[in-house]
């Protein structure tokens, strides 16, 4: 009945909802369609008439029976299986479930398969529900794992039954069927019927054994989000990338997914520190967080700067938007740079500075020669630049800020990807001495990007000017950061020395990353003192179409620069975040399999799963 599908399932049973303009029995069928099977049967019900229909009009049903469940709203799937049991007898039958959407080769897996009866199965991941399996290693399934037994303890050994079986004639009719008719004679018609296979495991030498699929795409859809995460994996690739952009995180949900495309610490915080978070989790879930005052404390102590100086925010993000809509006047922006800057000013408010040079690098001198004339009220410096990787040291930063101090120009510093630098704390300005001799300086940082704790949305800005502060407080909300950032805040100190190790052992990752890169033939490696690279492409080689392979054909995920501003169109760039070795490798290894020849940029070789 799909009802939390809400009206997407208005006056249709849930396999007749669409993804990406196909129904689900539509696909299922033509997959099924495509094999040496002899019949196929479909118990219908609720709207059972609207889908016989549709069916009878779209397919050939020469081999496809109906079998209705008048009981559909009193019974569950036990029923409507038990319904089939006459037709089940006659011959090895594959059973699915109708709100699947699954690759063809899903369908090979179970029919391909040394075994007579066997059940698919997938390692759980965090969007899973309903039955589990545990299995030993000879693959035999050794319980079935119902909702109301599910164990979170328990997740490293469960898989989950994708709800693709092949049943053995041999095995209906000598165990399945007779233990089936006992469950409902016994229980009653409103159960599932894996229910009666985990008796049979249980109880009984089951020939049954479990088929791995991993690698495999697949989903079940249940609700609205469910549908949304279909789509996106079941998309055409230009599609898929796009909705995958477009959701501008959450990629948790695509667990085989590589994000090389978001920018944070690989190797913090440490896994003792993650450990004191989850052994806090639940009075940090049950109970509220401190207001404003005590957590601009927190971020005080945090950075070893004034209380009065500091405004904490739910990531970087809203900072930065109730910074930009403080500004009164024009603001001078290097471009191309982190746009959600410029993206929160009107066009007229910007005077753009464009370097004059392929890898877009730019002093604190360049800025003052190319401001001097013109009428600016404040001025942003991204330090190091995203996506550049441009960096000024503190030195120059420091004659900046006396220049725009002596011109009364705001000057804001974002220091999100400072501690990343060769330089990198001992070179910050968020101290109070500096803050406190000029006035003029804004600083904002994202504790999300060198921290690694994008998930927790935290940011600070920083300025002695008490209006300015003063107002950003009030313009954010009181309780503008939960419960689990806080406390991350508040242990922080405790793991301070393992955090400027995990930036030396950054640093060293990145010369090694950078070196292989530059053995791409088609990439040219711009400098960076930032936690990504921004890379050339070359030979006539589109940025878009090497974004669309290395995610159609290697799941990895990389930041198309095509689109962002201050770059010459006639010429392509894309980011690429640094991460830990191993997935570093694995990007070095799919870029070197691309030679971009015909048959790399073809449909033919793309995945479209």
């Amino acid at each position: 009945m799909g009802r939390r599908l809400g009206d997407l399932t208005t006056g249709n049973t849930k396999c007749m909802l669409k993804v990406n303009g196909t129904r689900l029995i539509d696909r299922m069928l033509n997959q099924l369609l495509k094999l040496n099977l002899s019949r196929i049967i479909i118990v219908v019900g609720y709207k059972g008439d609207n889908l016989k229909n549709h069916i009878k009009s779209n397919h050939n049903t020469n081999i496809i029976t109906f079998i209705e469940n008048e009981l559909f709203d009193k019974t569950n799937n036990i029923y409507s299986l038990w319904l089939a049991k006459n037709i089940l007898i006659e011959d090895d039958t594959l059973l699915l479930e109708s709100d699947l959407i699954f690759e063809d080769e899903i369908l090979e897996c179970a029919l391909k398969s040394k075994y007579k009866s066997c059940a698919l199965i997938s390692k759980y991941e965090t969007w899973m529900d309903g039955t589990m399996v545990k299995i030993d290693e000879d693959n035999n399934i050794v319980n079935f794992i119902p909702k109301k037994s599910f164990r979170y303890n328990e997740i490293e050994t469960y898989f989950k039954t994708v709800n693709v079986y092949k049943f053995s004639k041999d095995f209906l009719k000598n165990h399945y069927l007779p233990f089936l008719e006992a469950y409902i004679k016994v229980l009653g018609e409103n159960e599932y019927y894996e229910q009666v296979l985990r008796v049979i495991t249980l109880i009984d030498n089951c020939e049954m054994k479990a088929v791995q699929i991993a690698g495999k795409h697949w989903y079940e859809i249940d609700d609205i989000q469910d549908l949304r995460i279909a789509e996106t994996l079941f998309a055409e690739p230009k599609e898929r990338l796009k909705k995958i952009q477009n959701s501008y995180g959450g990629y948790w949900r695509y667990t085989s997914l590589l994000d090389f495309c978001y920018l944070v610490n690989p190797y913090f915080p440490t896994q003792r520190m993650i450990e004191e978070m989850k052994a806090n989790f639940e009075p940090l879930l049950r109970e509220y967080p401190s207001g404003m005052a005590i957590n601009s404390l927190l971020s005080a102590k945090y950075f070893g700067i004034k209380q009065d100086y500091i405004c904490i925010g739910n990531g970087a993000a809203e900072l930065i938007k109730s910074l930009m809509s403080m500004i009164k006047g024009k603001i001078g922006i290097s471009f191309p740079t982190f746009e959600e800057y410029p993206n929160r000013l009107d066009a007229e408010k910007i005077e753009k500075y464009h370097p004059n040079n392929h890898n877009f690098s730019y002093t604190a001198n360049d800025l003052i020669k190319y401001y001097n004339h013109k009428q600016i009220d404040a001025l942003l410096i991204i330090n190091p630049d995203n996506p550049s990787g441009n960096y000024i040291n503190r030195v120059e930063l420091l004659c900046l800020a006396e220049w725009t101090k002596l011109r009364g120009i705001r000057l804001i510093i974002d220091e999100s990807f400072i501690d990343f630098s060769d330089e990198g704390t001992a070179h910050s300005l968020l101290h109070n001495d500096i803050l406190m001799q000029y006035p003029n300086i804004c600083i904002i940082k994202s504790i999300s990007k060198s921290y690694g704790v994008p998930g927790l949305r935290l940011g600070i800005i920083a300025t002695s000017d008490n209006t300015l502060i003063s107002q950003l407080k009030k313009d954010v909300s009181i309780w503008n950061i939960n419960s689990f950032a806080e406390f991350y805040l508040q242990i922080y100190n405790k793991y301070e020395k393992d955090y400027q190790k995990s930036c030396v052992e950054f640093r060293k990752e990145r010369d090694k990353f950078a070196n292989e890169l530059k053995q791409i033939p088609y990439l040219r490696v711009i400098p960076s003192q930032a936690n990504y690279f921004l890379c050339e492409v070359l030979n006539g080689i589109n940025a878009s179409d090497l974004t669309l392979l290395l995610l159609s054909n290697y799941n990895i995920l990389i930041k198309d620069c095509s689109s962002k501003k201050g770059f010459p169109t006639e010429r392509q760039y894309v980011r690429i975040a640094i991460r830990d070795r191993k997935d570093n490798k694995r990007l070095i290894e799919a870029l070197s399999n691309i030679t971009f020849d015909n048959t790399d940029i073809s449909s033919n070789n793309v995945n479209t799963d």
